[in-house]
C-alpha cells in the first residue's frame, strides 16, 4: 500500500508526511548498520565510514516541485519528489560502493526503483555518486506505508569535493564563471585518480598481508 496523505488539514499532512519519511530513514539507517556489522564480522572489515541522513525541507520541495511544472500539494509531493528522504553512505573505497549497493538491492523487503552511476559517468560539472531511489515499508498502526528514500552511495574523498563544490556553487547564486566550473571539474578528475591510487593500495596491502598469512 502506498502512502496517502490524511484528509486532514495541510499542515497535519505535512506532519503525517514528516513522520513517515523520518521512519524510513530509520528503518534504512538500521539496515545499513547491520549490513556493516556483518560485514564485520565475516570479513573483518568495515565498508562504510559513516552515515548521514537528511529530510527535504518544505521550501525545498515545493521549488523542486515548480520547476517541473506541478502544483505544490501533499500529492504531488509524494508522487513526484523522489528525494524527501535522503540517506548518504560514505564509504573508504570505490568497490565498497559497488559491494554497498548490491547488498541494499538483495535486501527482499526494499525495492530498487531506479540507479544512476555517476562514477561510471560523471556528471559535466564532475560530481560523482552512486544513487538507487528504493521503497522501504513503514509499518504503521493500521497500514504499511512503502515509502521512497534516495540513497547516494560514494567515497570520503568524492564527498569532500561534492561539499565544496556546493559551498563555492552557493556563493555565486547559481551563475559560478566558467573558469571556476573548469577548475571544479580538474579538481574531480584529481579526486577520482586519489580514489584509484588508495584502492590500487588497498588491494596491495590486501596481497601482501595473504601472502603473510594475515586477516585483513
Amino acid at each position: 500500500m502506498t502512502f496517502t496523505p490524511s484528509a486532514n488539514s495541510e499542515v497535519d499532512s505535512w506532519k503525517e508526511v514528516q513522520l513517515i519519511y523520518n521512519s524510513a530513514l530509520k528503518e534504512i539507517g538500521t539496515k545499513l548498520e547491520i549490513l556493516n556489522d556483518e560485514f564485520q564480522h565475516v570479513h573483518q572489515y568495515n565498508p562504510i565510514e559513516h552515515i548521514k541522513s537528511r529530510l527535504k525541507t518544505p521550501e525545498s520541495i515545493v521549488k523542486k516541485l515548480r520547476k517541473n511544472g506541478h502544483e505544490s500539494t501533499i500529492e504531488n509531493m509524494v508522487k513526484f519528489v523522489n528525494d524527501i528522504a535522503g540517506v548518504r553512505v560514505i564509504c573508504s573505497f570505490t568497490s565498497d560502493i559497488y559491494r554497498i549497493a548490491e547488498m541494499i538491492a538483495n535486501q527482499n523487503d526494499l525495492k530498487v526503483l531506479s540507479v544512476k552511476d555517476y562514477i561510471k559517468k560523471a556528471k559535466s560539472s564532475g560530481y560523482r555518486s552512486y544513487h538507487m531511489i528504493v521503497t522501504v515499508p513503514v509499518f504503521l498502526s493500521d497500514r504499511i506505508a512503502e515509502t521512497k528514500v534516495e540513497i547516494q552511495i560514494r567515497t570520503v574523498a568524492m564527498d569532500f569535493w561534492a561539499s565544496l563544490e556546493h559551498k563555492i556553487n552557493y556563493k555565486f547564486e547559481g551563475n559560478t564563471p566558467d573558469f571556476i566550473k573548469h577548475e571544479l571539474v580538474k579538481c574531480s578528475e584529481m579526486i577520482t585518480e586519489l580514489d584509484n591510487q588508495m584502492l590500487s593500495l588497498n588491494e596491495q596491502v590486501i596481497r601482501y598481508n595473504s601472502r603473510l598469512g594475515k586477516e585483513v
